[in-house]
């Protein structure tokens, strides 16, 4: 049977370059690699995440995902392979087909969970990140099957059906041709199908994605159960070899439980939040700035910088590290302490000043003195002119001393002078020294020490006036 229109099959799968083979089974395989990674790469980026992380785990995750598709291969056509007439190390001929997808996937996230262990990410984002990339490798890496006229379906009289030649036919267990499809050249390009299907998985997750905002690895259980359907309905349709289960290819089997758990893992996670590492290194953990010490947050407020009124710039002030050497900064207790000694000196010293004779005083503040000391040295012994000589803690006994002196001598002179009493009454002797002592005597505080003797002298100059009176 040979329809008008079909797909035709490649004349050769494989070509040479020298001695070294080119397969186009390896090269479809290495281009969905490619693919899948700058896909990563473009949406882990998006994401915020460290440029070059999905080139990282790709490096795990692809060896590992190659050991396990071609290992759950191997032991699900284990005919193929051992027993009698079989050569066991064409299991190891990984460019002549035959990688499960199961495997693949399985051992693939074993290893992409290594690396984004090893990188520090969640293992959930990476997860969702690479979803659509994959699904495109799936998609491209199906022509390899085409290369190989492998895995096609059942007879099929279409357009669109693949030619097979004789040499690629289903056969039987001693293999020869299965007479059943001797004379059928076209079948149901079923690596096709599921190259489109696949497609059709990574514009879907990527879209659920943007649409229901899903992410901790909802993303990647939705592609496995996307795929999963279409494999189950694509595998109904090949007729290769395979162990069947209560009527059913292995496949659809295990496609039907992978489904099932991705559903499960959909319901269990639908409320689930919470950040995902997307960044390694410093982006993932900034350090964090240690606090400024006391003395350098409070150095600037001590030391303002001020600005002369001549107009020059103000000298910058010294940095904090140096104010805060302990050989040049002083204690604060030390501070306080010089501080407290200063404002006690300060009466102390005020006294001192007060004491000494003050060259700036008026000269009216001076002359009552010196008229009293004058007219006491002629009119008074010379016990009178010790008690004016006093200091000011007897003025007020000095004071009555020199006006009992002066009312006895008035007494005692020529009574029938008016003018010598006039001369005598002149303004500024006693009425002056009265007013002349006043504020000196306020101005000089007191002085302990010379008080005793004061008092002393006081009295004496006292006791000479009464008795010259007498």
């Amino acid at each position: 049977m040979q329809p008008v229109a079909f797909i035709p099959s490649p004349s050769q799968g494989v070509w040479h370059l020298g001695p070294v083979p080119i397969r186009a089974y390896a090269l479809m395989i290495i281009i969905g690699i490619v693919v899948a990674v700058w896909l990563g790469e473009r949406r882990w980026a998006a994401r915020g995440g460290t440029p070059g992380v999905v080139m990282d785990i790709a490096i795990w995750a692809v060896p590992f995902g190659l050991l396990g598709g071609r290992l759950y291969h191997v032991i699900t056509d284990y005919q193929r392979y051992f027993g009698s007439g079989r050569n066991p190390v064409d299991a190891l001929k990984i460019w002549e087909g035959g990688l499960g997808i199961w495997g693949a996937i399985l051992l693939g996230a074993l290893g992409a969970v290594i690396g984004c262990r090893r990188r520090g990410i969640s293992v959930s984002a990476m997860a969702d990140t690479v979803a659509p990339g994959i699904a495109l490798a799936q998609a491209i890496g199906r022509w390899g099957n085409y290369w190989n006229q492998e895995l096609y379906g059942r007879p099929l009289d279409a357009f669109w059906a693949l030619e097979i030649d004789q040499g690629h036919r289903p056969r039987l267990e001693n293999g020869n041709l299965d007479p059943r499809y001797a004379d059928v050249a076209t079948y149901h390009p079923t690596f096709l199908y599921e190259s489109l299907w696949c497609v059709g998985v990574a514009i879907l997750v990527i879209w659920a994605q943007r649409r229901f905002k899903l992410a901790h690895g909802r993303v990647f259980a939705l592609y496995v159960a996307a795929y999963t359907v279409g494999r189950f309905w694509i595998e109904a349709l090949r007729i290769d070899d395979a162990h069947h289960v209560l009527g059913m290819r292995l496949n659809d089997w295990t496609a039907l439980v992978v489904f099932l758990g991705a559903v499960a893992y959909l319901y269990l996670t639908r409320t689930k939040t919470g950040p995902e590492t997307v960044t390694v290194g410093p982006d993932a953990a900034p350090a964090a700035t240690p606090p400024a010490p006391a003395e350098t947050a409070e150095a600037p407020e001590s030391a303002p910088e001020s600005v002369p009124e001549s107009g020059t710039p103000a000298k910058p002030a010294e940095p904090a590290e140096k104010a805060e050497d302990p050989e040049d900064a002083e204690p604060p207790a030390k501070a306080e302490a010089a501080e407290d000694a200063e404002e006690t000196a300060t009466p102390a010293k005020e006294a001192e000043e007060a004491a000494e004779p003050r060259a700036d005083a008026p000269e009216q503040d001076e002359r009552p003195h010196d008229t009293v000391e004058k007219d006491a040295a002629e009119d008074e012994p010379s016990g009178s002119t010790e008690a004016a000589g006093a200091d000011d803690p007897g003025d007020g006994a000095d004071q009555a001393s020199r006006q009992n002196d002066r009312e006895t001598d008035a007494k005692t002179t020529e009574a029938d002078d008016p003018e010598a009493d006039a001369e005598d009454a002149e303004p500024g002797t006693a009425g002056t020294a009265e007013k002349a002592d006043e504020p000196v005597k306020a101005e000089k505080p007191e002085e302990p020490k010379e008080t005793e003797g004061a008092e002393d002298a006081g009295e004496r100059g006292k006791a000479e006036a009464v008795k010259d009176a007498k």
